[in-house]
């Protein structure tokens, strides 16, 4: 039997047992078999509330222990808390959500699983837990496998676009496109995609200002920071282009001249990926020892416990996984 892929529900309010519950329906027979890394009963709660039959799934203590298609692992013998409710922000849900992200990553540091795939956690209920450093699952999984270099790849059909920053003010961001953090993500970029079976990656560098720049009348970063930074990449051998002015960088993407496009801040790969495909969009975490995609959406705690939630995102999370480590990504 192949090393299984590790699927945490995440927190026990939100979606993410609702989408896994339901992917697990509709997939009985997975190509990896799953190990799904949560309370058991945050899974039945779901089921519970959406009417819905709980699949017959093992019960293990080690992932040594996979025999079947799909299992559950509990992280620590944590009872429901009594005041669960869906929908809420809960220290107990947050603590469960962190430990359940913890256990996954140190099966695959241990090699134990093959890769790990993320339900939505609520950032409000990892802090009320007392994980104050720990702003999502990026920070955690970099606290855990010893690394200060991450970066977020999103991918959608057609569409992979990593970011040079994420959670940064607009102002801060900007202030992070430099040549050596620009120079430093397209190595992270071309190291971690070769390594997950992609040849020569083909990397377009999206440009900051409009229509890059115009020569610097628009901005200079594009000729003080980023097209410096494209020339020492190219000496060290990374297939990059650009900088490529941001309104059609995308749309080149998509049509097949990159694989992968580097944006230089938050909703400027965010907006790209959502517009061309925003439900079947996924992440993948660059710059960890292991395989690991989530699914790029929230606990939506607005619909949580009412059976409206769609799992297409979970599912294309859970195939990106298995491309990765099949070598199969494209």
């Amino acid at each position: 039997m192949s090393r299984p892929i590790a699927i945490t529900l995440g927190d026990p309010a939100g979606i993410g047992p609702e989408v896994v519950l339901k992917t697990l329906l509709a997939n009985p027979l997975p190509r990896h078999p799953w190990v799904l890394v949560g309370a058991l009963w945050s899974l039945q709660r779901s089921a519970e509330a959406l009417g819905l039959a709980m699949p017959n799934v093992d019960k293990i203590e080690a992932f040594s222990q996979v025999a079947s298609a799909v299992s559950i692992l509990e992280p620590a013998h944590l009872a429901i808390p009594t005041d669960f409710c869906f929908g809420q922000v809960q220290a107990a849900c947050g603590d469960l959500a962190v430990r359940s992200i913890e256990r996954a990553a140190y099966a695959c540091l241990a090699t134990e699983a093959a890769a790990m795939v993320t339900a939505p956690i609520n950032k409000e209920a990892i802090h009320a837990a007392g994980y104050v450093d720990d702003i999502g699952h990026q920070e955690i999984l970099a606290r855990i496998a010893g690394v200060n270099r991450t970066a977020t790849m999103l991918m959608t059909p057609g569409l992979k676009v990593v970011h040079l920053s994420t959670h940064k003010s607009l102002a801060q961001a900007v202030n992070y496109v430099r040549y050596d953090t620009v120079l430093d993500k397209l190595q992270l970029m071309h190291d971690t995609l070769t390594r997950w079976g992609m040849q020569r990656p083909r990397i377009a560098l999206a440009a900051l200002n409009p229509h890059g720049g115009e020569g610097g009348l628009l901005g200079a970063e594009e000729i003080e920071q980023l097209m410096p930074a494209v020339a020492e990449a190219v000496v060290l051998g990374i297939n990059v282009t650009g900088p490529v002015p941001a309104d059609s960088v995308f749309n080149r993407a998509i049509n097949g001249e990159f694989d992968v496009v580097l944006a230089l801040y938050h909703d400027q790969g965010h907006i790209a990926i959502k517009v061309h495909n925003f439900h079947q969009s996924t992440t993948a975490t660059l710059g960890v020892p292991f395989v690991r995609t989530s699914v790029d959406h929230g606990t939506a705690f607005d619909i949580a416990g009412r059976g409206v939630a769609d799992p297409t995102g979970l599912l294309a999370a859970i195939e990106a996984a298995e491309a990765i480590v099949d070598g199969r990504l494209a």
